[in-house]
């Protein structure tokens, strides 16, 4: 009995010993394979990517530099939201890599850049629509023409209410909200609307945080706003947008007319603007690469319109190529 005993305890602390001997091989080899993923994962590349710029094109930019932290999880991007002028000034200045802007690079803003021997090369990333809307229980208004905003936003008016635009339309003062000026999409919409010589009214709440027009809007039944399209997509349930008569009878901001032009004169471009010199570092050079491959995706995500596969590849090319300077203009 007491030998029988005996050796089923060999055996059991004989089978002890061999699950040791099994667990710690695999503990090595998890190890081991645990640490060639994580190389993989990271594949080496680190360093920072800086990006200012437009709000409007921040979301776009966000959703990218979020997708490329996972591929490149060591790489850290930065993306701030100063407006199209307000980032163009340090972007100018060398102060960033890539700069978000919802219009073109102004003649002054170049001569600046030139001043400092920063060059850069201009991308197009996405379509917008610049979106004109008012509080989701607005039942009164159902759509403006360009002569009925140009009289409501430019210096010399004397539309304060709703009626004076129109005499069928409620006897209530009109809130307005809109970009700062710093914001391309301020400059865009005075050019487009009020004309690049004349000046907009100054008696509106301004933000170069879209999110703040949006709570504006949502909690006013007469305010009114415009930022971009993606802004209005994502606060469907708080908004309506206003139908835009450009001389052809009104028109909705939706993907359709957006790229195809016929919502006119509030479509437009919108791009980064990349420092060539920024571009020979490694880091950089991905985050462009990725931006590109990836904007048709991620723009219509966050609520833009994608560019048309032949601007696209132009697009790739003339980074690829680091062609600088103005191209769209």
């Amino acid at each position: 009995m007491i030998n029988y005993l005996q050796t089923d305890f060999n055996y059991y602390k004989k089978g002890i010993l061999d699950m040791k001997k099994i667990l710690t091989i695999l503990i090595i080899a998890l190890m081991f394979f645990g640490c060639g993923k994580s190389d993989k994962s990271t594949t080496g590349l680190s360093g920072t990517v800086k990006v200012d710029g437009s709000s409007t094109v921040f979301p776009i930019t966000e959703a990218v530099a979020e997708e490329f932290g996972k591929v490149h999880p060591k790489v850290r991007v930065t993306v701030g939201i100063s407006g199209t002028g307000g980032g163009f000034k340090k972007f100018v200045t060398g102060e960033t890599d890539i700069n978000d802007a919802s219009r073109l690079i102004k003649s002054s803003e170049k001569e600046k850049a030139k001043l400092n021997s920063i060059e850069y090369i201009e991308l197009p990333v996405a379509y917008d629509g610049l979106s004109v809307v008012v509080n989701k229980e607005n039942d009164f208004l159902d759509y403006l023409t360009v002569e009925e905003l140009n009289a409501i936003w430019k210096a010399e008016t004397n539309i304060k209410t709703w009626k004076d635009l129109r005499p069928d339309l409620p006897d209530e003062e009109i809130k307005l909200y809109g970009p700062g000026t710093d914001s391309g999409t301020f400059d865009y919409f005075k050019e487009a609307i009020i004309g690049k010589k004349n000046n907009i009214r100054a008696d509106f709440t301004k933000s170069e945080d879209d999110n703040v027009l949006v709570q504006g809007v949502a909690g006013s039944k007469y305010a009114m706003a415009f930022f971009g399209y993606a802004y209005y997509a994502e606060n469907k349930e708080k908004l309506k947008f206003v139908p835009i008569d450009g001389g052809n009878g009104p028109v909705k901001p939706t993907p359709e007319t957006i790229n195809d032009g016929s919502y006119t004169p509030l479509s437009r471009a919108i791009f980064i603007y990349v420092n060539p010199e920024s571009s020979k570092k490694k880091e950089v050079d991905e985050f462009v690469k990725f931006y590109l491959d990836n904007t048709n995706t991620l723009s219509a995500e966050v609520g833009y319109i994608a560019l048309p596969d032949k601007l696209l590849l132009e697009a790739k090319n003339r980074y690829n190529n680091k062609m600088t300077g103005t191209w769209l203009e």
